[in-house]
């Protein structure tokens, strides 16, 4: 792979997608290509988590560690295109399973996983996987529709 790996960091990452302070949710991307990424994550077991709700992080909020691997490696795409990534919004998800209840009592990092199945100027669609120890967390697919370019008036 041609890309610096050990620059995409947290850091790194959150210059290439809109998720803003604690709600980029990566720490680092562990590889990628035009066609797939692969990233870590440990905060789930942080307590200020912004996605914890009575003191738990569910195993749903899963699907947003996948949505913003998807952005990641849009923003990565673009980025080695010389552009930025076209803002995008989640508009649905499909053939999610979840194979555990939560997630902020795993110790250790979490692995995700994004592979490209469409790229189209209607938007994207990705498969996504969740892992921890190897074990899967969750898994689907979710399409983004590009957002629609504001007119000067």
């Amino acid at each position: 792979m041609s890309t610096d790996l050990q620059a995409i960091d947290a850091q790194a990452i959150a210059s290439l997608i809109p998720h803003a302070g604690s709600m980029s949710l990566w720490d680092r991307v562990l590889e990628w290509d035009d066609a797939s990424i692969r990233l870590s994550a440990g905060r789930h077991r942080d307590p200020a988590h912004p996605l914890r709700s009575g003191g738990r992080l569910r195993a749903v909020h899963l699907c947003e560690y996948g949505a913003q691997a998807m952005a990641v490696h849009g923003g990565l795409r673009a980025n080695r295109a010389g552009g930025v990534a076209r803002p995008g919004l989640l508009v649905a998800l499909r053939g999610v399973a979840l194979h555990v209840a939560r997630i902020d009592d795993l110790p250790g990092a979490l692995e995700g996983e994004a592979r490209l199945l469409i790229d189209g100027d209607n938007g994207w669609q990705y498969e996504f996987r969740l892992l921890h120890a190897g074990a899967l967390l969750a898994e689907g697919r979710a399409a983004v529709m590009p957002t629609p370019a504001t007119q000067a008036g």
